[in-house]
Formats: C-alpha cells, sequence, structure tokens
C-alpha cells in the first residue's frame, strides 16, 4: 500500500550533483551527493529559482513514487562515482519532512550522509524529527527583515530558529545563502545585521552571496549587480570569516 502523505516519496528531479552546488563549500568538498526533489513549497517567493516544481501540485508535474529503500540502494550504487549519500533539494524538501526523516534514517543505517537544503520555515517539532538525520544543511536566509518575510509568506523568527538550531548541534554542518534580490536583499545595512546575527551564533559559519536572475514573477526585474555582490561580500567579511560568491 503506499504511503503517500501530501507528497511523500514522489520524485520530481533526480541527479548525482557535485556537493558544492548544494552549495556545501567546506563539507566533503569534491565529493557527489545523489540530489532529489518533489514539488512543493512552504513560501511563496515571487523570485523562485526553481518554481517549474516549487510551484506545483501532484497535477501539475510529472513525478514517479520512489520509497526510501530504493532512493537508498541508489545512492550506495553510485559510491562509486564518489557519491557521499543523499541530498534532499529542488523544491522545498521540509515540505515532505516525513520523507527526509524516514529516507535519512535509512541512509544513515548504511553510512550515508544526509544533506538538507531549505528555507528553514520549520516548526521545532519537525525539526526535532528531522534533525537528528541530517549532517549538513545550507538554508536559505532570504532577508533580514519580518516586513520581508511576510511578503514571501514567510516568518523571519522561524527561520532564525532554525538555523540557531542546527548551528548548535554537534552533528550537523551549517552554511548559509542569501540571494541577493533587488529591493528585498540587497541593502548593505541588512547584509551586516544579518552577517553580525550569524556570527553570535559563529563567525565562521560559511555563508553564500549569490547573484538573483530575473525568474517567476519578477522576470522584468533585472539580475543583481556584480559590483554591488562584491560590495555585499566586503560588507559581511566584516562579520563571517567564510564569504562565498555564487552565480557571478
Amino acid at each position: 500500500m503506499s504511503k503517500h502523505r501530501g507528497n511523500y516519496g514522489r520524485i520530481t528531479s533526480i541527479a548525482l550533483d557535485p556537493i558544492e552546488k548544494k552549495p556545501l563549500s567546506r563539507f566533503y568538498p569534491g565529493t557527489t551527493v545523489l540530489s532529489v526533489g518533489s514539488y512543493g513549497c512552504t513560501m511563496d517567493c515571487p523570485f523562485c529559482q526553481n518554481d517549474s516544481i516549487a510551484k506545483a501540485g501532484e497535477n501539475d508535474v510529472t513525478w514517479w513514487e520512489m520509497q526510501p529503500e530504493e532512493l537508498v540502494q541508489r545512492a550506495r550504487d553510485l559510491s562509486w562515482k564518489r557519491c557521499i549519500g543523499i541530498a534532499y533539494t529542488y523544491n522545498e524538501p521540509l515540505r515532505g519532512w516525513r520523507y527526509v526523516r524516514d529516507t535519512g534514517r535509512l541512509a544513515h543505517e548504511w553510512g550515508l550522509k544526509n544533506v538538507l537544503v531549505s528555507n528553514g520555515l520549520a516548526s521545532p517539532y519537525v525539526l526535532g524529527e528531522v534533525a537528528p538525520y541530517i549532517d549538513a544543511a545550507n538554508i536559505d536566509l532570504k532577508c533580514f527583515t519580518e516586513e520581508g518575510y511576510r511578503w514571501l509568506r514567510g516568518d523571519l523568527n522561524v527561520v532564525k530558529r532554525t538555523i540557531q538550531t542546527l548551528a548548535e548541534l554537534d552533528t550537523c554542518h551549517i552554511e548559509v545563502t542569501t540571494l541577493v534580490v533587488p529591493g528585498l536583499s540587497d541593502d548593505p545595512a541588512q547584509i551586516d545585521a544579518m552577517t553580525r546575527w550569524l556570527a553570535s551564533l559563529d563567525p565562521n559559519i560559511p555563508y553564500h552571496l549569490s547573484r538573483y536572475f530575473p525568474r517567476h514573477r519578477m522576470r522584468d526585474v533585472p539580475a543583481t549587480s556584480v559590483p554591488l555582490l562584491y560590495e555585499l561580500a566586503d560588507v559581511a567579511r566584516n562579520n563571517l570569516t567564510d564569504v562565498i560568491l555564487g552565480n557571478v
């Protein structure tokens, strides 16, 4: 009998990716992970870079069923390609957190790593169910104002709590990404406040500043300027030791 709860086990995307693509720059560099995604999201970002699945429902996109046992076996079969485990990514994986938990538990039994790429919008209960099986995470910190998160139908304090919880775990490596979106997260003062807060958790948290490109409902808004990205990186480096630029 199917175990479907929402999008449980429903896969829309699967690929063997370099770990650096997640992006994780300081977690087993040079290795690969079997990356999987489903459909759906817990937020509504008008600049979504993966809207074809993140904004889709079960009738909007092609999907196929893959239970945890099969996914773990696929990852094991790719060990010869330096595959260290599974990354839950592409759409919002915590939209189907039970699948992440169940697959993650089984992956650990076989000595595989679990990587979470998430917007961080998770209740303490969900995070408590999933976190014991997560070896590395990249959390999107989309901006640093409540107003900005309300526009995205999210909650800044919830995301901060997720980042802090994972950062305090000895068993989880964490990196943080901010997509620099014009009008939302391109203010130097906001980047300074954001990175000062991250530094209060751990000044060595790797921090990715990524360039935005027009997508979804913001196709008429130009891409982030490269000089601005470098300026914001200088601001971030006043607070954090490891700042990485993406999509430059």
